[in-house]
């Protein structure tokens, strides 16, 4: 089966989502094999995507439950992988592809508007009421030194990388009909105006009379790329300085390659995002978060932004203050991208060793969709709030498919010394 919602734009991205439609899984909630084949055209994508990324949010956001080992290898880069293993076999294509784009020339050691982090032993794990299970048992990791981008990877240096490469993200790319049919059940076929154009998925507040649910908060929208964060009409003219969103791990990993850099380790990813603070909830301490510390969701979610830090959605990078290793945006405005595959049980495997610079597990598995395989994603977004999401904790874990790419979804990137 193959992950869910993005790998040839919304080639993977929707040829896995309606895949994975016909799991039993699903079919539990109430779904029926024959909705794919009544619908037809752009409002068939439409309802597939809409029901299955709904499954998708509830179970990411999730408490995980009742699994594998994790290597314990110092971290490398992703670019010098020769062999495929584990869940790497599910995106072998993709990263071939990586692999072939060439690093530019100017960046293959440059170290600027990046921070050098100090190695060190830290404890790794939740640290509050507010902490999933997959956060426990907090451990010892130690990390090495490395160096980590100050800021996430911002719309002028994704479109430099797009303009020197010619590369397309994932959201940008139509989807693949063969691709498809080939994880739907035998004999399925897709009526003759199956509509195979990019399509990802933006954020809409509610009004008070609907019920708060991923599904009614998120659109399927034509056209949604980096480019055009919420569809034809949209775009990013005049904001070089903010996050680039709707960016899978797929595409996040390629732009690190063109770097000459790579995705932080989750385990570098949460050290750094401590800025050397132990054992406290936030990177500024244990007091409540507030317009002044991170973009996040002001108000009643997902029905009103009160918008009392001036940001309805993104926020330009470094507009709120850095934290103790000089990193901004650490906590809130986009999720930030790790290079690890998800596990759930992941830190109870590691709880009674010292675990040196660990890169993760072979293979993904989140209980809630185990025949998904998901990456992690740290740092929470301009739709976090306490009462739904509280994403902007050091410790806090999410994870999706590595070929999913949101309106809320970005990357930054580090350097191994």
């Amino acid at each position: 089966m193959r992950p869910f919602f993005q790998n040839q734009g919304v080639k993977r991205r929707n040829s896995g989502a309606i895949a994975r439609f016909f799991n039993s899984d699903i079919d539990k909630m109430g779904s029926s094999k024959w909705v794919t084949i009544k619908c037809a055209g752009y409002k068939c994508m439409y309802r597939l995507i809409f029901i299955l990324f709904t499954v998708l949010i509830i179970f990411s956001c999730s408490d995980p439950s009742p699994r594998d080992k994790s290597t314990s290898t110092k971290a490398q880069t992703q670019a010098e992988t020769t062999s495929y293993e584990g869940h790497d076999l599910f995106i072998q294509k993709y990263l071939e592809e990586i692999k072939s784009i060439p690093v530019a020339e100017d960046s293959s050691s440059a170290t600027d508007m990046m921070v050098m982090i100090p190695g060190n032993v830290f404890e790794m794990g939740g640290d509050n009421e507010q902490a999933l299970p997959d956060e426990y048992p907090k451990h010892k990791v130690k990390i090495d030194s490395f160096y980590m981008d100050i800021a996430e990877v911002t719309n002028k240096e994704y479109k430099d990388f797009t303009q020197a490469t010619g590369y397309k993200t994932i959201a940008e790319r139509d989807i693949d009909p063969q691709e498809l049919l080939a994880q739907l059940p035998p004999g399925t076929t897709l009526p003759p105006d199956f509509d195979t154009s990019p399509i990802s998925l933006v954020f809409s507040a509610l009004e008070k009379s609907i019920p708060a649910h991923p599904g009614n908060w998120w659109r399927p929208t034509r056209n949604a790329n980096w480019q055009q964060p919420e569809g034809d009409g949209s775009s990013i003219e005049g904001k070089d300085n903010y996050p680039a969103v709707h960016i899978a791990w797929i595409d996040a990993m390629a732009y690190c390659k063109w770097k000459g850099k790579r995705l932080p380790t989750e385990a570098e990813w949460e050290y750094a995002a401590r800025g050397s603070k132990e054992k406290e909830v936030y990177h500024w301490g244990n007091e409540p978060i507030s317009d002044k510390r991170a973009n996040y969701w002001q108000g009643e979610f997902p029905y009103e932004n009160t918008v009392t830090d001036k940001f309805n959605k993104l926020a330009p990078v470094k507009s709120f203050p850095p934290n103790g290793f000089s990193l901004y945006d650490i906590s809130g405005n986009v999720w930030e991208w790790c290079s690890d595959w998800y596990q759930y049980d992941l830190y109870k495997t590691r709880s009674n060793d010292l675990v040196e610079n660990p890169t993760g597990p072979r293979k993904s598995f989140d209980p809630l969709e185990p025949s998904v395989p998901k990456k992690v994603m740290r740092g929470g977004s301009f739709l976090c709030n306490d009462s739904y999401c509280s994403g902007y904790r050091v410790a806090a874990r999410m994870k999706s498919s590595p070929d999913t790419g949101l309106e809320h979804t970005g990357c930054r990137c580090a350097r191994s010394l």
